[in-house]
């Protein structure tokens, strides 16, 4: 297992939802376009890609089947919103998922570095919908 000082020394590569590849965005699971982020041992994040998925690509459409997929590359997935569902379907794919109260994708990076993991509360999906309507 990696210590914390090992980890710090490698590349992490971070996704943030971001449908209009300006701001962050909500509903992970819906979600067809990220910005990525590479963070070196600087821990300075720089855009490295971006994703332009097809409808059918986005989690929720996948139903958790374990087909490979865009971002199985990525070690975090950032976003507005998401539902315990998607941070379980992440974390299959060896992926840390983590919500940010920040719009701006660049400080929601260095929100994650600098405070961790944030998980949505265990009641509900934090999203104000029926999931009989998907």
């Amino acid at each position: 297992m990696l210590g914390l000082s090992s980890i710090a020394e490698q590349t992490m590569k971070i996704a943030v939802t971001s449908q209009n590849f300006k701001t962050v965005t909500n509903h992970a699971g819906r979600a067809r376009r990220f910005i990525v982020f590479t963070v070196g041992q600087d821990n300075q994040p720089q855009e490295t890609e971006r994703f332009d998925l097809p409808k059918d690509q986005c989690i929720h459409e996948l139903g958790g089947k374990k087909v490979a997929h865009a971002l199985d590359g990525v070690d975090v997935v950032i976003s507005a919103s998401f539902g315990p569902g998607f941070a379980r379907n992440m974390a299959s794919r060896d992926v840390i998922a983590s919500l940010t109260d920040e719009t701006d994708p660049v400080r929601a990076v260095q929100d994650y570095l600098s405070n961790g993991q944030r998980l949505p509360s265990p009641e509900g999906c934090g999203e104000d919908h029926h999931h009989g309507s998907h």
